[in-house]
């Protein structure tokens, strides 16, 4: 009888995608037989990118990693979760901050759905201090965003900005 898959779902909006989710995805990936990540729609938040930009940008940003498949998502993260039968959701944490909301979420996640399990994992040290959101904005102010996202996902970022 063959053993079944372990999946575990990485969701976010990833607007944009940086260092810190690619070492996220990178953790997790060694973990589970498959990591699939999520791209939320994210129609309650007013987002830099389209999902089909986002989508495309975390695809090329995973493109040759084993095991990880990109896909979008809408709705409750527990109901895609059943949809692709996943038994673990990957959530990183930078801080206490995080933790504090995410500790909450992981609760709830537990109602909805108590076979799924939350597994946080820590990025490393020096790209625990990068969210999308600060990036953007550093980016909106003319900074410099190399050591937070890939090259192509800083020059997405100026192209974003030009036409904004």
């Amino acid at each position: 009888m063959a053993t079944p898959s372990r999946i575990a779902v990485y969701s976010g909006t990833f607007d944009p995608f940086t260092l810190g989710h690619a070492d996220v995805v990178r953790r997790a990936a060694g973990l589970f037989d498959e990591l699939i990540i999520g791209v939320a729609a994210a129609h309650h938040k007013k987002t830099w990118f389209s999902l089909d930009a986002r989508i495309a940008q975390v695809r090329a940003e995973t493109h040759g990693m084993g095991r990880v498949r990109v896909l979008p998502f809408d709705g409750l993260i527990m109901d895609f979760c059943a949809a692709q039968q996943a038994v673990a959701v990957v959530r990183g944490i930078r801080n206490l901050t995080d933790f504090d909301y995410e500790a909450q979420m992981a609760a709830m996640n537990r109602k909805l759905r108590p076979q799924v399990e939350t597994v946080f994992l820590l990025p490393d040290a020096p790209l625990q201090c990068i969210s999308s959101t600060l990036v953007r904005e550093i980016s909106k102010l003319g900074g410099d965003v190399s050591q937070m996202v890939s090259l192509s996902v800083a020059t997405a970022l100026q192209q974003a900005q030009k036409k904004g």
